[in-house]
């Protein structure tokens, strides 16, 4: 197995559990599996797949999900097929006929096909060896995204009795797996449970304060790097969208109520980094197998923690270090408490209420976040420090809350308890707003008592003091605060509170912002792998297929710390399988090798002491990278793409990707002087609009070899500069 682990899929060595599950597998045994995303749950049912006679099953619930891993097994050597609602009928057709022909090894399937007689009578015609379920907690109706598609998988079992089956999950508590037990038939199974933790992402949660200027600057801190934004309603993510592509960000909305065309371009667009940022409801996000997110915002509260763990896991998938951060206010807890009063059944709602309060321990928490999440999941944690998170990361301090308490519960009791927090604070803060007047809440003693306490700060100590059991809640959606007999004992017995806060909250924000994992240094050559990451794609564009697919960051990483030399060194690159050898080593070993060559670095790298010519992460500005501006500058003056590469020590294929990602965000720049004859741009120009310009390929061969790929490139490029400004 290790032999096909390194010939399909580039890796040497097993993730931990994958090798003690594979080997349930084999033995055609019944395996249950909880692994966090990134874990490698895939390769658990993948590399079975291909030892095992006959075709695997998998039943996966999002068609963007079943493509991309598709199409990733396919660029692996692995004869791989999918079956759903967006297949038209003659590829359904062709798929099903490699099925029983036996070509195909891996077959994925939408879950509602199942209920199907014509379908099943299909799946009978197979030598099913295995089936896989993904995503299994969409199973279970305690789960956080229950799908009734799923109990179709019932039939299965029934149908294909011998079969073993496994069924892989990132995110389910003790009761989610046992109703997945249950609910499939599982006879017996081995269950595996991995550590939930993600270590390479850190955990932010922080006062929804001025929340647009907050995300501005984690953006500017990501820039150029993929980030997903969740709103909690289909308006607010326009909105936002809206607010980002108008300061300058490439920035889509993505919800259910955008025709579905939509949004599989907006997917598609996301996925090969044509857009970096999406603002989306949680309907996005579970079909995305994109490893380099760096950044997920819940820019409003999480309905569960299960959903929260599961949203922020789309960051870092490659392992790689990512930011994950969470505005939280008084208001989003209302907002939630208002829904879930609207929910008419009694057992629904209180299962509603019981996950809201999980959310809500989560925000309040003094201790280590990371901690909570785990033993929520069930996993122990009995380390208090867990230096990824912003409790651990950041020095707090005491402070004597007791006069601000007493002005906040006097108000409390003046105006009767029957406010709540948003109301207490407007009377505290001296806002004369007509609801104040109104009530004659103006002429009370206490009104304006807190002018000098921002709006904010003063909710947050509401919501602690809730924590604390001074403050109780009274109904639901938008409860009101009542005094609890603690508080007025802590009154009455003029008690002292002390609590907690980061120090010098506005400072300790900026602090965890830029000391959050996402731009820890690197120590390999961030030049090389800038040239590698064009190569990258410029290949992937040429294949239409996402970058990550050629090769992923790490493996980028690696050749820009290693630097290998021939195609021995280079196969040991994790992520680089038979097929990838094969196809691309030539090209990355030639960027390598010239590199080397004009830096002057020595061929013999893992001896050499310059072998790891560090430098430091290059500084953003806002738009685009101050290599790219370098890069404009000096076209700007009139150079030709060789004496740009020259001047600053990197390769054409460089210098040109980063023109084209100028031009694609928008950016202005002469491209006259780099341009053909007139009369071969005018060719090349008819041949982009016969063929299409989102290939250099086929008008390369359309023209032929007097047309070199610069010529094209750069005509492509005017031709898109005319297009954004709205010239013919």
């Amino acid at each position: 197995m290790l032999d096909q682990l390194k010939a399909y899929f580039g890796f040497d060595r097993f993730l931990p559990l994958q090798e003690e599950i594979i080997t349930k597998v084999l033995a055609k045994l019944d395996t249950l599996v909880l692994m966090p995303t990134g874990g490698g749950k895939s390769l658990c049912y993948q590399l079975p797949a291909l030892r095992l006679p006959g075709i695997t099953l998998v039943v996966s619930p999002l068609i963007a999900l079943m493509k991309d891993q598709v199409d990733g097994l396919r660029a692996n050597g692995v004869p791989a097929g999918m079956l759903n609602s967006a297949i038209p009928a003659e590829e359904a057709s062709l798929v099903q006929d490699q099925a029983q022909q036996g070509s195909l090894k891996i077959l994925y399937v939408a879950p509602e096909r199942l209920a199907l007689p014509a379908f099943q009578r299909f799946l009978h015609s197979l030598e099913v060896s295995l089936i896989a379920i993904d995503e299994a907690h969409c199973i279970s109706e305690w789960g956080h995204d229950f799908r009734p598609d799923y109990r179709n998988l019932k039939a299965l079992r029934r149908e294909f009795p011998g079969v073993p089956v496994i069924a892989l999950t990132a995110t389910a508590t003790k009761q989610v797996r046992e109703d997945i037990v249950t609910q499939l038939g599982l006879q017996k199974p081995e269950i595996f449970i991995s550590s939930f933790n993600r270590p390479n992402l850190t955990y932010t949660i922080q006062p929804k304060t001025d929340p647009l200027g907050s995300l501005l600057h984690m953006l500017d801190k990501h820039r150029g790097e993929s980030a997903i934004i969740y709103r909690f309603s289909r308006k607010a993510t326009e909105e936002t969208a809206l607010e980002l592509s108008d300061r300058g960000y490439s920035a889509l909305p993505y919800h259910a109520g955008l025709d579905r065309e939509v949004r599989r371009e907006t997917q598609e667009r996301f996925i090969r980094d044509q857009v970096q940022i999406v603002v989306a409801t949680i309907a996005f996000g579970m079909g995305i197998d994109k490893p380099d997110v760096r950044l997920v915002v819940h820019y409003d509260l999480p309905k569960t923690v299960e959903g929260y763990y599961q949203e922020t896991g789309r960051a870092g998938r490659d392992g790689l270090p990512s930011d994950c951060v969470l505005f939280y206010s008084y208001g989003d807890r209302s907002k939630q408490e208002y829904f879930i009063g609207q929910i008419e059944d009694d057992d629904e709602r209180d299962k509603a209420h019981t996950k809201l309060d999980q959310i809500l321990a989560l925000c309040d928490l003094r201790t280590c976040r990371r901690a909570y999440l785990m033993e929520y999941l069930g996993e122990s944690w009995p380390e208090t420090d867990c230096g990824g998170c912003d409790i651990c990361l950041l020095p707090r301090e005491e402070f004597d809350a007791t006069e601000i308490a007493q002005k906040i519960l006097s108000t409390a009791i003046r105006t009767g308890e029957r406010f709540g927090a948003n109301y207490l604070v407007e009377v505290l803060r001296g806002a004369a707003i007509k609801a104040v007047r109104d009530r004659g809440h103006h002429e009370l003693s206490v009104f304006g008592i807190a002018r000098d306490v921002d709006s904010d700060e003063l909710k947050e100590m509401v919501r602690s003091m809730v924590s604390n059991g001074l403050l109780a809640q009274q109904g639901s959606g938008y409860p009101t605060l009542m005094v609890s007999q603690q508080g007025r004992k802590f009154l009455n017995n003029r008690e002292k509170l002390t609590l907690t806060r980061p120090k010098q909250v506005a400072a300790a924000q900026r602090a965890i912002s830029e000391q959050g994992i996402g731009i820890r240094d690197t120590a390999y050559d961030t030049k090389l792998f800038d040239e590698l990451a064009a190569l990258r794609l410029e290949i992937a564009t040429d294949r239409e297929v996402p970058a990550y697919q050629i090769f992923g960051n790490k493996a980028l990483q690696q050749m820009a710390f290693h630097m290998p030399q021939d195609e021995v060194a280079f196969s040991k690159i994790s992520g680089v399988g038979d097929v990838k050898l094969r196809e691309f080593s030539e090209p990355f070993l030639k960027v390598i090798t010239e590199y080397m060559q004009a830096n002057g670095l020595a061929s013999n790298v893992e001896q050499s002491p310059r072998r790891v010519p560090v430098t430091a992460p290059k500084k953003k500005v806002r738009g685009i990278s101050l290599s790219v501006r370098e890069t404009r500058d000096l076209v700007a003056q009139g150079l030709s793409l060789a004496e740009v590469a020259e001047q600053r020590g990197i390769g054409e294929t460089t210098i040109r990707s980063h023109l084209e990602q100028l031009v694609q965000e928008g950016g202005e720049i002469d491209l006259e002087h780099l341009m053909p004859s007139n009369a071969k741009r005018l060719k090349i120009e008819a041949a982009f609009q016969e063929m299409g310009e989102a290939r250099l390929t086929p008008v390369r061969e359309m023209l032929g070899d007097d047309y070199t790929w610069q010529e094209l490139a750069v005509v492509r490029m005017g031709m898109r500069q005319r297009q954004a400004e709205g010239v013919g």
